[in-house]
């Protein structure tokens, strides 16, 4: 995003988190943060220490440097959350912004930690009506209480399924277990990430992706020519595959769909992101089977690297990369307004 945005009509100011929680002032070189499959890009204690607007009317961004001189940044406009993940597409960023009344892109609080649990918003989307697979949530101290009761759900379901945590992205901690002796291990995996856990039936279909933009001026939501997911010797699409360009997935957008199929996938993902009460933005992620459209889930933040669905839907649909940025600004300070 950094090399993408239109530079002509954006002043950016680059702002890391490090892994204890640090918000710092980053560089802004695009080819820091390039995604390197031997090393991963991390944010790092540079010393300078980002002080947010005390609130109110004050929307003035400062810096305090490693040798305690406070710099003024200037007036922030509007934030790009781009963040995965707890802390960051779940609602607590969101409401922190919220607070201090500073505008931002993207989703809210309620559609990014609806969205962020799967156990709930599972709930929410088949009170919509909204197709899902069939699944059990487990929480740790039942696993732990009543490991029997948890393997006689999980039989219910039947095999292959997937095991993962209720609120984690990108894939991490998630198995495919083929068969019952599997389900010990992937369950540790899964609770490795998070206290509660999902178990559902694995779905055998195409794996279809859409892109949705949340409509301007009190216009509908908007839905991208949708994307596939073509997995070759990956058993899913897992964190590999998605940021690292690993050989056996290829994302393929748009998809080979015929357009009724097109249609379907668009009129659900809409609805799934009215269901959700969704702001900004989202992915929605679907299994096309014989017998119709289930929804996996919705990611409110997706990916936006270069091998991402997401941007790749938009730019199928007509868009480019610079415009797609600009939406997501725009759409927030109209938004603000």
């Amino acid at each position: 995003m950094l090399r993408a945005i239109d530079r002509d009509r954006y002043r950016v100011i680059p702002v890391g988190i490090t892994r204890d929680g640090v918000f710092v002032l980053e560089d802004d070189e695009p080819a820091k943060f390039a995604l390197d499959a031997e090393r991963l890009p991390e944010v790092v204690d540079n010393g300078t220490r980002v002080l947010w607007p005390e609130g109110g009317a004050d929307r003035t961004l400062r810096v305090r440097r490693a040798d305690g001189r406070i710099d003024e940044l200037g007036r922030v406009d509007v934030v790009l959350p781009i963040l995965h993940g707890l802390h960051g597409e779940d609602g607590t960023v969101q409401g922190f912004f919220d607070t201090l009344g500073i505008p931002y892109a993207g989703g809210g609080v309620l559609d990014s930690a609806l969205c962020m649990d799967k156990h709930f918003m599972k709930i929410v989307l088949a009170e919509a009506g909204v197709p899902v697979s069939p699944s059990v949530t487990i929480t740790r101290a039942r696993w732990e209480g009543e490991p029997e009761s948890v393997r006689a759900d999980a039989a219910a379901l039947g095999v292959p399924s997937f095991v993962k945590p209720s609120r984690a992205g990108s894939s991490v901690g998630v198995s495919k277990v083929h068969d019952a002796s599997e389900l010990d291990a992937a369950l540790e995996i899964a609770f490795a990430e998070d206290d509660k856990v999902l178990i559902e039936t694995a779905i055998v279909g195409r794996e279809v992706e859409v892109a949705i933009l949340e409509g301007r001026r009190g216009a509908a939501p908007r839905a991208s020519l949708p994307g596939e997911i073509v997995l070759t010797t990956r058993e899913f699409y897992d964190f590999e595959g998605k940021y690292l360009g690993g050989d056996g997935a290829e994302v393929v957008c748009p998809a080979e769909l015929d357009d009724a199929q097109i249609a379907a996938i668009q009129e659900l993902g809409i609805r799934a992101f009215q269901a959700v009460d969704g702001r900004g933005l989202a992915r929605v992620d679907f299994f096309l089977t014989d017998d119709g459209l289930y929804v996996n889930e919705l990611n409110t933040m997706p990916g936006f690297t270069p091998i991402s669905m997401f941007p790749k839907c938009w730019i199928a649909s007509g868009m480019t990369y610079p415009e797609l940025i600009s939406e997501l600004v725009d759409t927030a300070l109209e938004r603000a307004a």
